[in-house]
């Protein structure tokens, strides 16, 4: 039988709904590991089922720090989600992308202090591999839909995801620059790590609103300017992820669905019974009980 095609779409600043959805429903739901950000939309575009989620809720409730990511993913995962567009406004930290730029991310550093970001604790351990940590199926279909909708999208890149909420000090900038790193974020690691543990194609759709404050030619950043370019780029996004679909419609040739097939380390007999309660969802194809 052929695979079941379900994309999921995190939205990020600015992007908080989906146009062109057909068959639209909300779905409230509880996780093993609390509320997700907001309902999700669930409906056809293109044909191809989606689950639409807005990261920080809508409105812009909630703040980096205080996302709930573990129930953001496993909610996708619930929903039947195979496949993961997450959308993310970030700085750019190279002169060459420009705010109003796209960059199709390919790796991460992560600069955060205060955050969860694995489904496997009380009671289960697992390690699953992270050395690539975006999926280079749904990366590429990212990648060919910017082009073909004429968006200016870089081929690759690191996102250095920083704690936040505040912007970073100019040192810190300067610093940042000097690891080579290409965009900086604040959310965009901790989904990818999750998406991997739950055996999902995650990539990362980062638009560029502003130079971080590293730049002497332009002003430091500021939500007001973040916000003007912010607008800009929703439309562009919408437009790539429409485009992405019919790239996505075909078998993947990644290993993302079996990530944790040799990631589980606790023993079958020493898994307790609460952790195989509470993971099932992930682990109920390998472990049994």
């Amino acid at each position: 039988m052929a695979e079941q095609l379900v994309v999921g779409v995190i939205g990020g600043s600015g992007l908080y709904a989906i146009d062109g959805l057909e068959d639209v429903q909300e779905v409230a739901l509880s996780t093993p590991f609390g509320e997700p950000s907001d309902a999700y939309v669930t409906g056809r575009l293109e044909g191809v089922p989606m689950v639409f989620l807005p990261r920080h809720g809508r409105g812009h409730r909630i703040p980096p720090s205080e996302l709930n990511f573990r129930a953001n993913i496993w909610g996708l995962k619930q929903l039947g989600v195979t496949r993961v567009l997450s959308v993310s406004a970030v700085g750019s930290m190279r002169e060459d992308i420009a705010p109003g730029d796209f960059v199709v991310i390919d790796q991460f550093i992560d600069r955060t202090r205060h955050r969860v970001d694995t489904f496997f604790n009380d009671g289960i351990a697992a390690h699953v591999m992270f050395a690539d940590p975006v999926c280079p199926f749904v990366r590429q279909a990212l990648l060919g839909s910017a082009r073909q909708v004429g968006v200016q999208a870089h081929d690759g890149g690191t996102y250095l995801n920083m704690e936040g909420p505040q912007f970073s000090t100019r040192a810190e900038s300067r610093l940042y620059r000097s690891w080579n790193v290409d965009v900086i974020g604040m959310t965009n690691l901790q989904e990818a790590r999750l998406a991997r543990e739950a055996e999902l194609c995650y990539a990362t759709l980062a638009m560029s609103t502003d130079y971080d404050c590293w730049h002497d030619g332009h002003e430091a950043v500021s939500v007001e300017a973040v916000v003007a370019v912010m607008h800009k780029n929703v439309d562009n996004a919408r437009r790539v992820i429409r485009a992405a679909l019919p790239l996505l419609a075909g078998p993947s040739p990644c290993s993302c669905a079996s990530a944790l097939q040799h990631a589980i380390m606790t023993a079958r007999d020493r898994i307790s019974p609460a952790a195989l309660t509470r993971l099932r969802l992930l682990i109920g194809k390998y472990v049994h009980g």
